[in-house]
């Protein structure tokens, strides 16, 4: 396998585990190929752990193991990785290819089998060794569209031995090609402690950068006090397609002297879920590392992890290095300089009175109108009182700032009004932990939790069914946490009736809760609002095709969705595929002859409602 010059320094720099293999490209090897997606892309909740290789738009195109090896893992499902393959090879490392259309007749034949032993529609099954040996270059299934995919392509990776995805990029396949460096949209600043301000402000700030001479400048010199923190936006582009790309490596210096580094050229699976702590609204990556992330992909040159900091009238210039796996990249400059923030700042009374209340982890931050019967705040937390001025005052506002970690306030006086925050507790990460009051109670384990949490929970209403919010988009569950619904007051019917996790525009997802009397009981991986609905209503069912040749039929249900669903011919349980970006379900029949006598299909949804359909096959 031939490597390009970057990529072989980059391989002599590699531990041994890491260094080149022979190993074939799974997709027409020896020609050129094009990913819609690259390892280290950030996806809703996590980074992508492997390449996404085209395969022409449409399902088909042959699939072939890197190297010898065994099947030792894999999955036929609608969701996820759809059909997936996962091969051990003789140096300890694995490969995994996803959204399959088919696993090659071998293959399948096996797998089928242990389907119709089982008799499960979806199975995952990890055969022994001696039972699928592969060898390099033969083909394990034809690529697709199943499970998660939204067009058809092969979901390729790499692992470890200790299962860690790695950047398949990292092993030198010519058939990929890149000369196109990244490009950046925006960068930020903001406040890493209580005392720190951006342009004045405890606020995080956005900035466009222009391009100019190959590289990037942001015009305008930052003002800053105390820490800070920078975050970058930007994406990689690649030669030949116009999809974006995640961006792997990100080097920040401090007039010219290395400050932080990240490579993700790893991944490990269990660490997953603190992608939202590496990144601001899974857009901006942080150039500084969170005290809780445990994520191994950083490199720090200080005490301060990344963070950015000036003396009064010290200018500083700030480089950032965006890079990808092959080398191309791009830079940014930056100015920042120290300054003593003002408390009080020029600006005439505005006409906004509103009083907002925000949290940037543990500071409280309070913006309010001007008051002419005075600036003191007055904080009450448990027995003690105590005033603090405005942190500043700027455009006809104040704003106030309390640090959580002090106390929880049971009320604070704005001299202008009252104000209640709606914080009950704060939850420490790592810990298990447990509280309860009149409305709810939650249990944490030590897993639970991706930084500490202040809790805030309301009970209410919505469209006449009881609701429960539970803090809101900015938090995040590293594993799901176990909710005790108190006192819901509902009293219709409890069988259909399930909590259901109600999005900002409205829609509503099944989540599930078994009834203890009056109260309810459930598990959530999310933050956000939750509320009762019922769903009374079956699953429909479409036949398409029922001969003594095949069965087909389309299901669907419009309300929680559905659970699962079995099929029987003359008494005999029949295996139905499931694709459910088509709501279809088909027949594969485990021997050849024909179907014959009754046909028995039966659907459920997450809330319980069954539907039936049969016929008779003569």
């Amino acid at each position: 396998m031939k490597l390009n010059k970057v990529l072989f320094v980059v391989l002599l720099l590699l531990p041994s585990w890491l260094q080149a293999q022979d190993y074939l490209f799974p997709v027409k090897p020896g020609q050129r190929n094009l990913l819609s997606g690259n390892f280290s892309e950030i996806r809703p909740n996590h980074f992508h752990s492997g390449i996404d290789v085209k395969i022409g738009g449409v399902d088909g195109e042959p699939i072939l193991a890197i190297a010898d090896g065994y099947i030792y893992r894999m999955k036929v499902s609608s969701f996820g990785y759809g059909n997936v393959i996962y091969m051990k090879h003789h140096n300890g490392q694995y490969s995994v290819y996803g959204h399959l259309r088919n696993l090659s007749p071998k293959i399948m034949d096996f797998m089928r089998k242990e389907m119709y032993f089982a008799q499960k529609n979806e199975l995952e099954i990890y055969p022994d060794p001696e039972f699928l040996p592969i060898k390099r270059g033969e083909i394990i299934g034809n690529g697709g569209n199943t499970g998660g995919s939204a067009g058809p392509h092969l979901h390729f990776e790499i692992r470890d031995s200790l299962d860690r995805a790695i950047d398949p990029l990292i092993f030198g396949f010519s058939e990929v090609v890149d000369k196109t460096p990244p490009i950046l949209y925006r960068v930020a600043l903001r406040p890493l402690d209580f005392n720190s301000r951006v342009n004045g402000k405890y606020q995080r700030q956005e900035f466009t950068p222009i391009l100019e001479g190959g590289r990037y400048i942001l015009p305008q010199t930052v003002k800053i006090s105390g820490q800070v923190g920078l975050e970058v936006y930007g994406v990689d582009k690649q030669d030949g397609v116009n999809n974006i790309f995640g961006i792997p490596i990100y080097e920040l210096f401090e007039d010219k002297k290395p400050l932080f580094r990240i490579n993700v050229d790893h991944i490990d699976f269990s660490m997953g879920r603190f992608l939202l702590l590496h990144t601001h609204q899974n857009r901006f990556i942080r150039l500084y590392n969170n005290p809780n992330n445990p994520m191994n992909i950083y490199e720090m040159e200080n005490l301060q992890t990344g963070a950015i900091s000036a003396k009064t009238g010290q200018k500083k210039q700030l480089q950032v290095n965006l890079k990808d796996v092959y080398g191309n990249s791009r830079m940014v400059n930056i100015s920042v300089e120290g300054e003593d923030y003002q408390q009080f700042q020029k600006g005439e009374a505005g006409a906004d009175k509103v009083t907002r209340v925000t949290f940037d982890r543990e500071v409280m931050m309070i913006t309010t109108g001007l008051s002419e019967r005075g600036t003191l705040a007055k904080v009450y937390a448990k027995s003690l009182a105590m005033e603090i001025p405005p942190a500043y005052t700027t455009e006809g506002r104040r704003t106030y700032l309390w640090d959580m970690n002090f106390g929880i306030p049971d009320s604070i006086d704005l001299c202008t009004e009252i104000l209640f925050p709606e914080v009950l507790a704060k939850i420490p990460f790592g810990e298990e932990f447990s509280f309860a009051n009149t409305v709810l109670q939650l249990k944490f384990e030590k897993n639970t939790l991706l930084d500490d949490l202040f809790l805030q929970a309301k009970k209410s209403l919505n469209n006449g069914m009881p609701s429960l919010k539970i803090n809101g988009s900015a938090d995040y569950l590293q594993n799901s946490m176990e909710v005790l619904f108190k006192r819901t007051g509902f009293t219709g019917n409890k069988s259909r009736t399930h909590i259901y996790n109600l999005a900002e525009n409205g829609r509503k997802s099944f989540v599930g809760g078994e009834w203890e009397g009056d109260d309810i009981r459930f598990k959530t991986r999310n933050f956000g609002t939750f509320v009762l609905d019922q769903d009374q209503v079956p699953p429909v069912i479409s036949p398409v095709q029922v001969t003594a040749g095949d069965l087909k039929f389309k299901i669907t249900d419009d309300k929680s969705g559905i659970r699962d669903f079995e099929a029987y011919v003359d008494g005999n349980w029949v295996l139905m595929r499931y694709e459910h970006k088509q709501s279809l379900i088909w027949s594969e029949k485990l021997e050849k002859k024909p179907f014959k006598g009754e046909v028995l299909l039966k659907v459920r949804d997450m809330a319980g409602n069954e539907s039936q359909y049969k016929t008779t096959i003569k």
